[in-house]
C-alpha cells in the first residue's frame, strides 16, 4: 500500500485530493497547521498530523517516522493580493515550508515522487491564455515564492534525483471552503456576505475576468497523476476554460443562493486584470479525469454545502507587516 502525505489536507483541495487517494487504497497522511483548514475536512482514513511546514524540525521529525512513498505538497497560503502586505509570512509560509519538505523529502530516502501545486500567479500579466512554455514573470508575493519552490524542484531533480509533477491550478472553489477568509476565495466570501445579509464588494468595475474552477475538475488530476509517466518532470495549468467577469460571478452566485445582493464597487486595486489559461497540454494527458463542471453547477453544489453550514465570521489577519496602500475594506 503507497503511503502518502497531504500537506495542507485539512484545507479544502487538500482535504478532496486525499479522498481520491484513499479511493486509490493509499494510506494518508496530513500535515496540516489548521490555520486555514478544519479538523472535520480531514476524511476518514486519513490521519492528521498537526503541524506547520515551517518548523523544520517537526518535518524532520515526521519523515524519520514515516516512510513515504509521496508527497503531495498544496499546504499554502494563497491569497494573491495580501501577499504584499505579509511578504515575511508568505516566504516564510509558501517557500521556506517548501523547502523543508524537499529537503526531508531527499533525505528520507523512500519518496518516489514530489507533487507540487503552483499558481498561474506565476505567469503575471502576459499573454492570454496562459500557457506552460511563457517565460513567468510573476507581479506578487505570492507568485514569486511559488515560482521559486518550481525552480528548486526543477534543480532537486537535476542533483538529488528527486521526481516532481507541477500544477498552476487558478481560482478553485467548491465544497469544504474556508468561507469565512475574507482576504481570497472570492465565491466563499460573496456566498458568506450574503449569509450574512450584506452587500457583496467589488474592486473596481468587476470587468476582471477569472476562469473559476470547480475542485471536482482539480483534485482528481493532481491525485492519479502520479499514474501517468508523462506526467514526470512536467509543469501543468489545470483548471476551467472559459472566464467570466467578477459582475457575471455575482449574479451567478446570487442565483445559486436564492438572494439579489446589493454590490458595493471599491476602488480598484493593483491585480492583474484578466488571467485564464490553456489546458491543452492537461487535457492530452488527464482529459479522462476531468468531468468538465460548469460553473453554474458548481457554484451550485457548493451553495448548497454552504446553506446547510451557515456563514463564518471572518478574522483579521494577525500580522500584516506593512500598511501603505491596504485596501481600506481588509481592515474593516
Amino acid at each position: 500500500m503507497p503511503k502518502s502525505l497531504v500537506t495542507g489536507g485539512a484545507g479544502f483541495m487538500g482535504s478532496h485530493v486525499c479522498d481520491v487517494l484513499l479511493a486509490m487504497g493509499h494510506d494518508v497522511v496530513v500535515l496540516d497547521d489548521l490555520s486555514g483548514g478544519f479538523e472535520e475536512n480531514v476524511p476518514r482514513g486519513a490521519r492528521l498530523v498537526v503541524g506547520d511546514v515551517a518548523d523544520e524540525a517537526a518535518v524532520d521529525r515526521l519523515f524519520r517516522e514515516e516512510p513515504f512513498d509521496y508527497v503531495y505538497h498544496l499546504a499554502a497560503y494563497a491569497a494573491e493580493g495580501l501577499s504584499h502586505f505579509i511578504k515575511r509570512f508568505n516566504y516564510r509560509n509558501n517557500l521556506i515550508g517548501s523547502v523543508n519538505l524537499i529537503n526531508a523529502a531527499v533525505n528520507g530516502g523512500t519518496v518516489k515522487g514530489f507533487i507540487f501545486t503552483s499558481s498561474i500567479a506565476v505567469y503575471g500579466s502576459g499573454q492570454l491564455p496562459m500557457t506552460e512554455d511563457m517565460a513567468p514573470r510573476p507581479e506578487d508575493s505570492y507568485g514569486i515564492a511559488k515560482l521559486a519552490v518550481e525552480m528548486e524542484l526543477r534543480a532537486s531533480h537535476e542533483v538529488f534525483g528527486l521526481p516532481f509533477i507541477i500544477f498552476r491550478p487558478h481560482n478553485v472553489y467548491g465544497e469544504r471552503q474556508n468561507i469565512g477568509d475574507k482576504y481570497r476565495n472570492v465565491i466563499g466570501i460573496f456566498m458568506n456576505r450574503i449569509l450574512q445579509s450584506r452587500p457583496l464588494t467589488v474592486f473596481g468595475d468587476g470587468e476582471q475576468t477569472r476562469a473559476f474552477t470547480h475542485i471536482d475538475d482539480v483534485a482528481p488530476v493532481i491525485a492519479r497523476s502520479i499514474e501517468r509517466k508523462e506526467a514526470w518532470g512536467e509543469t501543468f495549468n489545470v483548471g476551467a476554460d472559459r472566464p467570466y467577469t467578477v459582475k457575471e460571478l455575482a449574479e451567478t452566485v446570487g442565483r445559486a443562493m436564492g438572494a439579489r445582493p446589493e454590490i458595493h464597487h471599491l476602488p480598484a486595486r493593483l491585480e492583474v486584470k484578466h488571467a485564464y489559461s490553456s489546458h491543452d497540454k492537461a487535457r492530452r494527458i488527464f482529459g479522462d479525469l476531468v468531468p468538465g463542471v460548469s460553473l453554474e453547477d458548481g457554484v451550485s453544489r457548493m451553495a448548497a454545502w454552504v446553506r446547510g453550514h451557515g456563514s463564518r465570521k471572518s478574522r483579521d489577519f494577525d500580522g500584516i507587516e506593512i500598511r501603505k496602500n491596504l485596501p481600506p475594506s481588509w481592515l474593516e
